[in-house]
């Protein structure tokens, strides 16, 4: 058994002496089998003699509350780190964490890497059972046409007497070679408790072959009434074909599933592998991208990737950040613009100075979010958990039952009859099928989202999203861009606008008040010459005032104006108009005369309308939470549109408080914000969503991000969230359906009214492809429309 690995799951986890460990990458070992267990996703746990035990599987916990000395000594309880390396783990258990590859303990399926690399090399297990099908396949043409042709034309290639020993030849490699890990895994399944898959087709297997072979070798240990005109039939084709066909399922499925990493891999494609860096003396180098540090400035060619995030130094490009979006439009980047690691130079060069490297870049940390999201359970997973749990040992007591009821009343050979319809349903079953139908889902879904500009963090926000009912959300920096801009300048006669915002600018420049910022970035884009200020002073509550080139000017609002003796009304009514749109509105005098007005807004993000609409369209009720004053509130909600209810206002607790009153009245609420101040109400919702703009609090307390912080990718996110849970119950409906029918067939239940009996081959091809079906089908999401 490999070493188990550590995770990267952040968590305060419980060790066995009740101690708190400060992250779950100190793995507890099962004192069961001795699996690698992380206790922060295992669900299995146990108290004893004060001290706490975690398992991999409910089989593994009952065995231990069952004889718990049985299993205690003087081993540690918790397995010291490995090397680093690549981690791999189980897609339907992911608590099962090894350092190389090799076989989950609880449903035998083979290991994945728990992130995608694009260094991990093809699958082990896929390499080596495709060599298995390959030699199994070519044995087996041969042994069906043998058995084939003798039933179903009374002849053969092969003289009677012989006849069995050449099927026994052609089936022992298959069984014996091919087949030898299914049996590994079944044995291991028997041992740990943990029945599975494999524990059915090694037991379907290993039934035929055993009688066949014993039929063949020793054919006086078996009763007269076996034998058919003489002959006591065999089943090397049942056993020998099952393994082919199980073979080809599981290399069918093993590159299904290769194909749910992509998403992963695409993102880390992104990334160049290099960069050119600008030595000290100007001249440039290339160098390895892990070679790049924070300071480094680099130069970024046309067409180039952007190895790092960072900052223009020189240069003017667009730059297609669609990786990083969702959104198609390449986006101007200039001096002093940050760029993003994997992003896509356009035309032009560009200078950067590198901010971000290796983990820190936006890049790696969508890539860790992604891959521990689609390592996360969704709730509608604990249906396909219980229905598994007593799945396995159902089939089996079916297939007892089958086995005597045909034995005793069945048709001649009676014997014959009954062990084939019992490897049949031994063989159909497929709780790999019922276990892969969420974790395939949640892994294309939350991959296909990382490629629209959303990322989930847990799998429980995907199915919340598709439930909710009422989105709230945040005014500022969510409906509107959060960085307040110079809307409109109104001169009075005798003055420029030029003239007045430079004028005004240069007051502002000592101000601290949060409009003078957007005052100074006008003038800065206007490219405006300030004057010099000189007696700069400030009144609290009215406004501020300045000599400017030896000019008077005075800037505020209305009580300002009077206090001067300036006479605003013939501004007022413009003035009125501003403030009924949500602005902020400067009045200016200059030398004792009123010289106009400026307005300050908050600007609606370009697509908050179209969002809205869109949203409302999905069903949703739309609630807007503000700390502004109500007129500034409600000017924005009329500006938008579509907003169901409007609450200005607002302090952060009060922001809690109404998303839990909304939830005790029955609605499912998501949370959208960007600051701070959101973190307390994105916590409290069914589903918080950040804005990729906002605050790192702001993203910690949300299970969804927004990597543009546009509202556009909020209606990716519920549509995504939809298509994601109607394919999961596709799959899950799918899975019952399939086993509820092939079971029953199996087991002969039709052969009274139909004469119709599946054969073990068939039944290995169908549950060959249920497992092929669930993936293919979870694949598909990668085509939604969103």
């Amino acid at each position: 058994m490999n070493t188990p690995m550590t995770s990267d799951a952040h968590a305060s986890t419980h060790n066995g002496d009740g101690q708190h460990a400060d992250r779950a990458d100190d793995l507890v070992s099962d004192p069961v089998c001795g699996m690698a267990v992380d206790p922060a996703k295992t669900v299995h746990h146990a108290d004893h003699g004060g001290r706490g035990y975690h398992f991999c599987s409910a089989g593994c916990r009952r065995k231990f509350v069952a004889a718990p000395e049985s299993y205690l000594g003087d081993k540690p309880l918790y397995r010291p780190k490995a090397a680093p390396g690549v981690i791999w783990t189980c897609p339907m258990h992911p608590e099962i964490l090894e350092d190389g590859a090799s076989t989950c303990p609880i449903c035998g399926m083979a290991l994945e890497p728990e992130k995608p690399t694009l260094d991990t090399g093809p699958n082990p297990e896929l390499v080596d059972f495709t060599r298995r099908v390959w030699v199994a396949g070519v044995l087996s043409v041969p042994l069906l046409a043998i058995s084939m042709v003798a039933e179903m034309l009374g002849m053969s290639f092969v003289p009677p007497p012989y006849s069995p020993w050449v099927q026994l030849a052609l089936t022992a490699p298959i069984v014996l070679w091919a087949g030898a890990p299914f049996f590994q895994r079944g044995w291991t399944s028997i041992r740990t408790g943990n029945l599975n898959m494999f524990t059915l087709v090694s037991l379907g297997v290993g039934a035929a072959f055993a009688y066949s072979l014993v039929a063949t070798i020793a054919p006086g240990l078996l009763p007269p009434s076996f034998r058919i005109h003489g002959v006591i039939p065999v089943y090397y084709e049942a056993a020998g074909v099952v393994v082919t066909l199980v073979l080809l399922g599981q290399v069918l499925e093993l590159r299904a599933r290769a194909a749910t990493g992509r998403a992963i891999r695409a993102l880390i494609d992104l990334a160049p592998k290099t960069a050119r860096r600008l030595r000290d003396d100007g001249s440039e180098e290339e160098v390895p991208l892990s070679a790049v540090a924070t300071g480094d400035r680099l130069r970024v060619r046309p067409g180039e990737s952007i190895a790092v995030d960072g900052v223009v130094v020189d240069g003017r490009s667009s730059v297609d950040e669609a990786m990083l979006t969702g959104e198609p439009a390449p986006v101007l980047k200039q001096k002093d613009a940050d760029v993003t690691g994997g992003t896509i130079n356009g035309t032009g060069a560009l200078l950067i100075e590198a901010r971000a490297v290796g983990a820190d870049t936006v890049l790696a940390r969508i890539v860790q979010m992604v891959a521990e999201a689609q390592r996360s359970r969704a709730p509608i997973q604990a249906i396909a958990d219980r229905v598994a749990g007593w799945f396995v040992p159902l089939v089996v007591g079916i297939a007892i039952l089958t086995f005597i009821v045909w034995n005793l009343v069945g048709p001649e050979p009676r014997f014959g009859h009954a062990l084939l319809n019992a490897i049949a349903v031994l063989i159909i079953a497929c709780p790999c099928a019922l276990g892969l139908a969420t974790p395939m889902s949640i892994m294309v879904g939350t991959g296909r989202g990382a490629r629209a500009g959303v990322l989930i963090k847990d799998a429980e926000a995907l199915q919340m999203m598709a439930s909710v009912d009422t989105l709230v959300i945040d005014k500022t920096g969510t409906l509107t861009e959060g960085r307040p801009k110079v809307t409109a300048i109104e001169p009075s006669d005798g003055f420029t606008k030029d003239a007045l915002l430079a004028a005004v600018a240069a007051v502002e420049s000592r101000s601290e008040h949060p409009l003078a910022h957007a005052i100074a970035a006008a003038a800065q884009d206007a490219k405006l010459s300030l004057g010099s200020l000189e007696q700069f002073e400030s009144q609290t509550g009215l406004g501020v005032g300045g000599q400017v080139d030896g000019k008077h000017v005075v800037v505020g609002n209305t009580a300002q104006m009077e206090r001067i003796g300036v006479d605003a009304e013939p501004l007022a009514d413009a003035a009125d108009r501003y403030r009924r749109d949500g602005a902020g509105v400067m009045l200016i005098a200059i030398e004792g005369k009123l010289a106009g007005l400026i307005a300050v807004a908050d600007p609606l993000r370009e697509s908050a309308r179209d969002s809205i609409a869109a949203l409302k369209a999905e069903g949703l009720r739309i609630v807007m939470l503000t700390g502004d004053a109500e007129g500034t509130a409600q000017a924005v909600a009329k500006a938008i549109g579509g907003i169901d209810a409007v609450h200005a206002g607002l302090k952060p607790e009060d922001k809690a408080r109404i998303i839990a009153e909304l939830k005790a009245k029955g609605a499912k609420v998501a949370m959208a914000g960007d600051g701070i101040n959101d973190a307390p109400a994105l916590a409290a919702a069914d589903v918080g969503v950040a804005m990729g703009t906002g605050t790192d609090v702001a993203i910690e307390s949300a299970g969804m991000t927004l990597t543009k912080g546009d509202l556009a990718a909020m209606v990716r996110a519920r549509r995504l969230a939809r298509a994601t849970m109607r394919n999961i119950r596709q799959n899950l409906f799918f899975s019952f359906v399939f086993n509820g029918i092939g079971v029953p067939i199996a087991a002969g239940v039709l052969y009274p009214v139909t004469g119709l009996l599946l054969s073990p081959m068939i039944a290995g091809a169908a549950m060959a492809l249920s497992s092929v079906t669930v993936v293919t089908n979870a694949l598909w999401l990668n085509r939604a429309k969103l």
